[in-house]
């Protein structure tokens, strides 16, 4: 039997040279492409590694990126010259940004084929967008596209068609395919690569927003810390004058002819003032930052005003042993303002004024320039220092007062004095020198530019007269009717309403809830209600509605006397068909005013 061998005959001349050749061939080449892509990808996490250890000021950009790329490509091509033109898509064009580091003069780019020209390859060469696309298609093709994560385009990767002068025996020449592989894994690198930065930027971007933010939160919390210690100081101070002196009335009896009890009820008085004061500060803030302000424009005497200001703080600074002065133009007459929010103004400043000034004296001038009247508060004070100037108006900062070596007030006074004049249509000037005292200006237009004329303003909604419609005659009601409901839910409130109104010869029946309001209506028709809106058992504005709904109890006249006395609040009491509001605490002469108004009584001389 005839066997057969798989073997080859000894002397059979099968060459596997070229077999061999080829696989040796192809390992190098892929030892060669990952080995370029490697140190590609290398470099490129060298970038990145260096924004990450520097993320809270990083400093690596795209550029280095792109630097990065031509360079290593370069090398991985045997120093061929390598650039990258960027997309500028307002000028339809792109524009050679980078260049590799073995750029020579002598590199040039064909960039229209059909007409034969060659482009020079430097920077910064501009290539319009068609000639690229033209390049993109041929084969094989020396442009390439690059993209971001998104895929949009940002520019070509461009290759030189001219190696440089060296010894080409020692370098490698590359296969179309391979080469067209290591470019499409390289770009794909570098997009990889600028996606990861913008990660980093936006870390980045973020950690100092969040630092920001901490910084400011941490600003913030040493204010309002400050803020609730000076607040709380500023308020238990006068709350201990009322608690203290009412201790003394009660243990001594009060006695009218008493000098001593006099004073202090005068204590008292001035004491629950100051800390109204202290809480209007903060209501008045809140508003302004709110856009939620009223501001009452009036034609108002500035002389007039200006006097009763100084009238004000006079005790204060006969008590500091300090000179109080008034310097008035004759040329100042009249401004369209509010005189209140202007008396608040102006009441601020001097009492800082006054507060940072140990010797010496307190003044107040005014004059006028152009179409503006300056209000100008200067003191022979402590003066302030250019650092404390750049806080002043910061809300709840407050400059340390060797003076009288605390703080005083809420550290809003001049924040609000200065959004005051804002609203206005003004500003506020602030000059001073340590040491030598300091002046602040508030200038305000002598009319304001969006308001209505003096002759067109109209009375606020608590003064505006109801016209009496044809066939109707206006119902006087007699000055016997004294009859007054109370409807309030608080003891003493109570008690301080019914002695007050009872002195002015009213009677005046207590309801301590909605309850008993119904009841009394039962029994009693009174000629005003006084209503406030908290009860217990119901709500001020839903029972001045049901007021209204019913037939005979529609035409008596309910003011709301609250606590509530926010923006819009007045508003919302009048929607409910209510003829009239007070916020408290209450002002007794405005009270007062108010029942007479409604009930047509004599007005009695005001506490």
């Amino acid at each position: 039997m005839q066997q057969h061998s798989s073997l080859p005959e000894p002397n059979s001349s099968v060459d596997a040279t070229p077999t061999l050749l080829t696989k040796m061939q192809q390992l190098r080449a892929e030892l060669w492409l990952e080995r370029s892509l490697n140190q590609l990808q290398s470099r490129l996490n060298d970038c990145l590694l260096s924004a990450y250890s520097t993320v809270s000021q990083c400093k690596t950009t795209e550029g280095e990126i792109f630097q990065t790329v031509v360079n290593q490509i370069s090398i991985a091509l045997n120093g061929i010259t390598v650039a990258i033109a960027l997309f500028s898509e307002r000028a339809k064009m792109a524009q050679v940004a980078y260049i590799s580091a073995s750029y020579s003069p002598c590199s040039q780019l064909v960039v229209l084929e059909t007409r034969n020209e060659q482009l020079q390859l430097q920077l910064p060469t501009t290539i319009a967008i068609p000639d690229l696309h033209h390049l993109e298609r041929k084969a094989p093709n020396d442009v390439w596209r690059l993209t971001d994560e998104t895929t949009a385009v940002i520019g070509w990767l461009m290759l030189s068609q001219t190696s440089p002068k060296s010894d080409e025996q020692s370098r490698i020449s590359f296969p179309s395919q391979l080469k067209s592989q290591f470019l499409a894994r390289a770009i794909q690198q570098c997009t990889a690569a600028l996606a990861q930065l913008k990660k980093i930027q936006s870390l980045q971007q973020y950690s100092q927003q969040l630092s920001s933010c901490n910084e400011k939160l941490e600003r913030t919390n040493q204010l309002k810390n400050q803020f609730l210690a000076n607040t709380s100081h500023e308020i238990r101070t006068p709350l201990s004058s009322i608690i203290g002196f009412s201790q003394l009335l009660l243990a001594q009896g009060y006695d009218p002819n008493k000098q001593n009890q006099r004073e202090y009820l005068r204590i008292i008085q001035s004491s629950g003032k100051h800390l109204l004061t202290l809480i209007n500060d903060i209501l008045d803030l809140s508003k302004i930052e709110a856009n939620q302000l009223e501001v009452e424009w009036e034609n108002i005497d500035v002389p007039e005003i200006c006097g009763s200001v100084l009238a004000l703080v006079k005790e204060k600074a006969a008590n500091k042993g300090l000179q109080l002065r008034l310097k008035l133009n004759p040329n100042v007459k009249t401004l369209v303002a509010d005189p209140l929010r202007l008396k608040q103004m102006l009441l601020n400043l001097l009492f800082n004024a006054l507060k940072f000034t140990k010797t010496g004296s307190v003044g107040l001038e005014v004059v006028a320039k152009g179409g503006f009247v300056h209000f100008i508060v200067w003191d022979t004070g402590i003066g302030i220092s250019p650092e404390n100037q750049k806080q002043l108006f910061q809300p709840y900062f407050q400059i340390a007062n060797t003076v009288v070596n605390r703080h005083e007030g809420t550290g809003l006074g001049l924040t609000v004095t200065r959004k005051l004049v804002e609203i206005h249509g003004g500003w506020l000037e602030v000059e001073s020198e340590v040491d030598h005292g300091s002046r602040f200006t508030i200038i305000l237009p002598v009319e304001p530019a969006g308001i209505p004329r003096m002759d067109e303003l109209t009375l606020a909604d608590g003064e505006r007269e109801q016209p009496i419609e044809e066939g109707e005659s206006a119902v006087i009601i007699p000055s016997s009717s004294r009859n007054i409901l109370l409807v309030e839910n608080d003891l003493p409130n109570a008690e301080l309403i019914c002695i007050y109104l009872g002195t002015l010869g009213y009677q005046v029946t207590w309801a301590k809830n909605a309850a008993e309001m119904w009841l009394t209506l039962t029994r009693l028709q009174p000629m005003l209600i006084l209503m406030d809106i908290c009860l217990p058992d119901g709500n001020g504005l839903s029972l001045a509605q049901q007021l209204r709904e019913a037939a005979e109890y529609q035409k008596i006249p309910v003011i709301i006397q609250t606590a509530m006395a926010m923006k819009g609040d007045r508003e919302n009491c009048l929607e409910a068909g209510v003829n009239d509001y007070i916020s408290k605490p209450l002002d007794l002469s405005l009270l007062a005013n108010l029942v007479a108004k409604y009930i047509q009584l004599p007005k009695k001389p005001s506490v």
